[in-house]
């Protein structure tokens, strides 16, 4: 039987079917949402499942695994750290496809790639990445040396000009 044995060519060879879709999902890692086309998001879909599905493991064999195919190192910690944890207690359907309007240019079909259960769980974290990344007192305590240093140099200048 030819179960799971049809591959979408998407004009495209293997090598570079295979880089394509590697970059798709790792831009579906790290944005949590990518617009394409419709084919590709049906290309994406099963190689974004089956790393999740390996992501669910969480073993160093699994994340050699996942880094073999990404072939980026960012996209497999998130995976890792982020996405994986998230669809604990799905047993699959990790990625929904919406579809969209037509292409302008060529009419090809577009569509929204994106995590199922991320969106509340993906909240939070942005939440935390945007506290964690306000340093406001070190630009306050930088802008106040800026200013020392700007009061000497006009206490020199003022020197030199009296003598």
């Amino acid at each position: 039987m030819r179960h799971l044995r049809r591959t979408a060519k998407l004009g495209r060879t293997g090598e570079h079917r295979n880089a394509m879709l590697a970059n798709l999902v790792c831009s579906l890692i790290k944005h949590k949402r990518v617009t394409t086309t419709l084919a590709k998001a049906k290309a994406a879909r099963s190689v974004a499942e089956k790393l999740v599905t390996l992501g669910k493991k969480d073993t160093i064999h699994a994340r050699r695994l996942v880094a073999a195919r990404l072939h980026q190192e960012d996209a497999t910690k998130i995976l890792f750290s982020e996405i994986a944890p998230a669809q604990k207690d799905r047993n699959g359907g990790y990625t929904r496809i919406v579809k969209m309007h037509q292409r302008q240019g060529d009419a090809a079909q577009l569509a929204i790639l994106e995590w199922v259960d991320l969106t509340a769980a993906a909240a939070p974290a942005e939440e935390k990445s945007a506290a964690e990344t306000k340093p406001e007192e070190p630009k306050e305590e930088n802008a106040e040396k800026k200013e020392k240093k700007d009061r000497k140099k006009k206490a020199e200048a003022a020197e030199e000009a009296k003598a």
